[in-house]
Order: C-alpha cells, then structure tokens, then sequence
C-alpha cells in the first residue's frame, strides 16, 4: 500500500486539504495527516481537523508522496518550520514524489526544490517563485513533482496524485465515483 505524509499547519486551506486526503484514501491510499502543532489543527476558514499524528512522530518515517496544501497562514507555518524543509529534502533526496498546491510551492522553492523545475502556484505567488519554470496550468507534473493552483483545481490535483501513486485506471474510477468534470459518467 502507498503511503502519504499531508503535514497540516494552522491556517491551511480546508477544500485542499480535506480533497486530497479524501480522494488518495479513496484510492486505497494509506495518509497520514500529521499537525505541524500537538492536537486539533484549524484551517483557514476555522474548520477544525484532528490529525492522525504530530509531525515529530511521523517526519522519520518512510512515505512515497509528500503533500502541502496551501492556504496563505498556513503555508507560512510550513515555510517557517524546519522540519518540513527537512523531510521535503530527505523525500527529494531519495527520488520520492513532493506535491503542493495553492501558496505552498513555496515551500518546495525554499527548500531548493524548485530550480530549473516546471511549477504552478496560486497566480500571486509566482514572483515568490523565480528559480522555477513557472506555468500556467491547472495541475504541472514534472517527474515526481507535482503542483497545482488552488481550491478551485484541488479534486484535478488529487486525482493526478492518485494517477501518478496508483494508476490511472483507479483516477479513472475515482473521478467517476465522485462525478467530476470532464468525466464520461454513463448511466450513473
């Protein structure tokens, strides 16, 4: 079974969040949501989430993907905490997928991840984000980093995550579950 770390930080976007770590674990896909702080974590708009570890329990472990949502307060948390810098360089390091969507390339971009890569953001973040090949699109793969725009392109987002850890057949499958946009959904 595949594995995910989302750290949450106070202030991450709730719809990012919450869509990634629904549609991987539709996908069968083990995630652990550890907080960057000790018990329940608020996003921006004040919804509250419990996670399922701390950051220092789970930053040891071994994941395939790590995933940032953004959200402006709560990216800042993520910049400012060495231990995400840490675990996003160690999971680089040893050739495994980095993911971020909204303000959070950001963090990739101070971590040095960003260097000649191809990399989308949330539009007024792009000036944060010099080093990279910087685009347009909706949801950017390059290699095994993957970044995104912002709450309105999140579901795209997590099911080319799911696409790229699991196969496109379960995207597939999961897209049509979840009636997405621009999926033939036949008699359902």
């Amino acid at each position: 079974m595949k594995r995910v770390l989302v750290p949450l930080a106070p202030g991450f976007e709730e719809i990012e969040a919450v869509t990634i770590i629904d549609i991987l674990r539709r996908a069968d896909v083990h995630v652990t949501v550890a907080g960057t702080v000790d018990g329940p974590v608020t996003g921006s708009r004040g919804v509250v989430i419990v996670p399922d570890s701390t950051l220092d329990r789970a930053e040891d472990s071994v994941f395939d993907m790590i995933v940032l949502p953004g959200g402006g307060p709560g990216t800042e948390h993520l910049r400012r905490d060495q231990r995400i810098a840490r675990i996003l360089k160690a999971q680089s390091d040893r050739g495994g997928y980095v993911a971020a969507i909204c303000a959070a390339p950001t963090v990739l971009g101070d971590a040095g991840l960003l260097t000649g890569r191809r990399v989308t953001s949330y539009p007024s973040y792009q000036s944060q984000l010099t080093a990279a090949d910087y685009r347009t699109e909706r949801v950017v793969v390059d290699g095994r980093l993957i970044t995104s725009r912002s709450p309105g392109t999140a579901l795209e987002f997590a099911l080319t995550l799911v696409e790229h850890l699991v196969g496109s057949a379960v995207s597939r499958r999961i897209a049509g579950d979840v009636l997405a946009l621009g999926v033939d959904h036949g008699s359902r």
